[in-house]
């Protein structure tokens, strides 16, 4: 017979009087919620406890019951479900470090509110997680949603901009997790062919096609234990993604040309600089894969946001780097530092590294009129086959969204709802990549 105070595992139960909800990622990022009685209501409705702006959360999405020591959530037939760790949920217990998704909003349930000041005040101090650093607001709300998810084996979507460390953010969460003894595999799903994608992320048995003689292990088999990190998602054609759903859903693979499945135990991270919302919405992206890829989401802020950044992240580069006394002498004039405050770093982290890579190697401190040098490249060379084809590719979209959008918005008066509706995008979505490029209209 279990004794009262054992959990259903036969652990110790300490039961829960109290419990704090976060919103971890979403349109109220860093919203807070203290229950103070027995029932919270979560919902967009004005009659919620907590009440939530995302359009993806029902009037009255969900309800949190604590009773006998527990805390029961309980889905009120929203629209788009309740998942508890990445599994959809009538009815389920919660504990301390579940993470509650409905919509594109999640949310982390918390117990335990002495664990969450120490946490919240050592979050206050720290200025790294695994290989990207920042004491700023942003990156410190970065290092929760990462520590968070690297704890737990949940798909994580991780969406920036070009150059924000989307890559270093994914192999951050790897090695932080119970996987990082395990493989770590890189797939750029924009920069191999379509023709080819198939049987790389999935395999093929001999025969499958001209010039497979031979049978093949796609990556899911070969990162077994570990982790796969599918850069460019929204780069993956539509025929695939329902293969790659499979492997979410079932955690099985069909190799190229076998009438058999195989099971996997891999960890999904992916990043994307596309908004996956729009590229759903215009058919381009399957809605099922989507939402089972946004179990967790992080959002990389830009340079721009987080210019307070800058000394660590400068300091960090030069160690890369593997600067001398003389080369970091040059950087400790105030005039530098006062320059790169005053950049706007389209091209993020990557442009800065780039910038002081080109300085260390001429021994001396070159002012940046901070033309940025990624445009200046494609202007003087577009095509530079000594460029790997994603940079080159990026810069050149990164150049083209934003003249476009200049011109866009010249050609309807500054005005960014009939510049936005000339662009087929919806206001905020517009609203967005303005922003993004630093651009303003009215």
């Amino acid at each position: 017979m279990r004794s009262a105070t054992e959990g259903p595992d036969g652990e110790a139960f300490v039961p829960v009087r109290r419990y704090r909800l976060a919103v971890v990622t979403g349109a109220d990022e860093g919203l807070r919620y203290e229950a103070t009685g027995e029932r919270t209501l979560v919902g967009t409705d004005a009659s919620a406890d907590l009440r939530l702006s995302d359009p993806t959360v029902s009037r009255l999405h969900c309800e949190l019951v604590l009773s006998g020591g527990r805390v029961m959530i309980r889905d009120l037939t929203s629209r788009n479900g309740t998942l508890v760790n990445g599994v959809s949920v009538l009815a389920a217990h919660v504990t301390t470090g579940s993470m509650i998704r409905l919509g594109r909003t999640v949310l982390a349930f918390d117990s335990n509110r002495r664990a969450t000041t120490e946490v919240a005040s050592g979050d206050r101090d720290r200025d790294r997680f695994g290989s990207l650093v920042g004491k700023s607001a942003p990156m410190r709300r970065v290092f929760t949603v990462l520590e968070q998810a690297a704890a737990c084996d949940v798909t994580v979507l991780i969406h920036g901009e070009t150059g924000t460390g989307k890559d270093l953010a994914a192999s951050s969460i790897h090695e932080a997790s119970a996987r990082s003894d395990g493989p770590w595999i890189v797939v750029d799903c924009g920069a191999i062919s379509p023709s080819l994608l198939e049987s790389e992320l999935f395999g093929h048995e001999r025969g499958a096609f001209t010039g497979a003689d031979k049978p093949r292990a796609g990556v899911f088999e070969s990162a077994s234990g570990g982790t796969i990190f599918l850069d460019e998602i929204g780069e993956l054609p539509l025929d695939l993604q329902p293969k790659l759903l499979r492997v979410l859903e079932q955690r099985e693979v069909r190799r190229v040309g076998a009438s058999h499945v195989t099971p996997v135990d891999v960890r999904i991270i992916a990043a994307t600089n596309r908004d996956l919302a729009e590229e759903v919405k215009a058919g381009r992206f399957r809605a099922d894969l989507y939402y089972r890829l946004t179990v967790t989401e992080v959002m990389m802020p830009p340079l721009r946001d987080r210019r307070e950044d800058l000394p660590l992240l400068v300091r960090a580069i030069l160690d890369q780097l593997g600067a001398t006394s003389r080369s970091e002498a040059l950087f400790a004039i105030p005039e530098f530092m006062v320059e790169l405050y005053k950049h706007a770093w389209p091209g993020n982290g990557r442009e800065l590294r780039n910038y002081l890579e080109r300085c260390v190697a001429l021994q001396q401190y070159v002012a940046p009129t901070l033309l940025t040098h990624a445009d200046k490249e494609i202007d003087e060379n577009p095509i530079d086959v000594a460029v790997p084809l994603k940079e080159l590719r990026e810069r050149w979209v990164e150049k083209f969204e934003k003249q476009y959008l200049a011109e866009i918005l010249r050609a309807n008066g500054n005005n960014v709802t009939v510049a936005a509706r000339a662009a087929g995008l919806n206001r905020a979505h517009f609203h967005r990549l303005l922003a993004r490029h630093g651009l303003r209209g009215s």
